[in-house]
């Protein structure tokens, strides 16, 4: 209940404002969309590579194009949808070389097409992703110096890390917790309106809170160097750290010798 209490004073503008102004009063990092090109900024160096995972709802491959006037060489951006008229239009406008790949970065394909990239960037992506932990894994793998990720997310739940909560399906009322109009969000399919399946990535899909995000990334291979907080949105400047997560299949004859391992050892019991 007095988690409820708490998201719903998040959730008004003025609720909203107050935390801010308290958590810059107590110097932490706050986030805020409006700053994102500063992050890029910041990451941007001559002749870098850059990819925009996510580059085309609402931006129209824009910050792709920022990180090609900062001095990067080689940009690309990736979505499942376009590229739309306003891309092209910029693209000739600005006589750009910035290269749009139609994919699903968690596709093996995809990955191979976009590469290894200095700067990896992902807003408003993960949320959508009925697998997040999969789309961590695959910018891990093209990531070879930074990751800015931006994510929608939930406050934290005391006493209860690492929560999570799973949109699709929810009652009506339980999803109303949720609901961001207030703060501007007008439509959020799969809360707002029920999950509809043939909307794909269109649904929103998680709410995670910001302990729950931290030990995905970590997870996946990725040290946290920097997080942004808001009440429902996370920033994370990031690293790669360590081996992407992966489950490497055996081939048939080692896949027999563990088999033997394994019953040997009598270990293997029914969960």
């Amino acid at each position: 209940m007095l988690y409820k209490l708490k998201v719903r004073f998040l959730k008004t503008v003025w609720g909203n404002l107050l935390w801010r102004k308290w958590k810059v009063w107590r110097k932490h990092h706050v986030g805020s969309y409006d700053r994102l090109p500063e992050f890029i900024k910041n990451y941007i160096f001559p002749d870098a590579s850059f990819v925009d995972i996510g580059c085309m709802w609402g931006v129209n491959g824009e910050y792709a194009f920022l990180a090609e006037k900062l001095g990067a060489t080689v940009v690309k951006g990736v979505d499942v949808f376009g590229p739309t008229p306003e891309f092209e239009d910029k693209k000739k406008e600005r006589n750009s070389s910035v290269e749009f790949i139609l994919g699903d970065i968690t596709s093996a394909d995809t990955i191979k097409r976009v590469g290894i990239v200095d700067i990896v960037f992902c807003a408003g992506v993960l949320y959508h992703h009925p697998s997040p932990f999969d789309l961590l894994v695959a910018l891990r793998r093209i990531c070879k110096k930074t990751l800015i990720l931006r994510t929608s997310a939930i406050p934290e739940i005391k006493g209860l890390p690492n929560a999570a909560v799973f949109y699709p399906m929810l009652k009506p009322e339980d999803r109303r917790l949720w609901n961001l109009k207030n703060l501007g969000l007008l439509k959020q399919k799969g809360i707002t309106e029920k999950f509809d399946p043939e909307e794909g990535y269109g649904n929103w899909f998680w709410g995670l809170t910001p302990s729950c995000l931290t030990s995905l990334l970590q997870t996946a291979g990725f040290q946290i160097e920097y997080r942004f907080n808001e009440p429902f949105s996370q920033t994370f400047i990031c690293k790669p750290v360590t081996v992407t997560f992966a489950h490497n299949l055996p081939d048939e004859a080692e896949a027999r010798n563990m088999a033997s391992v394994i019953s040997s050892a009598g270990k293997a019991h029914p969960a």
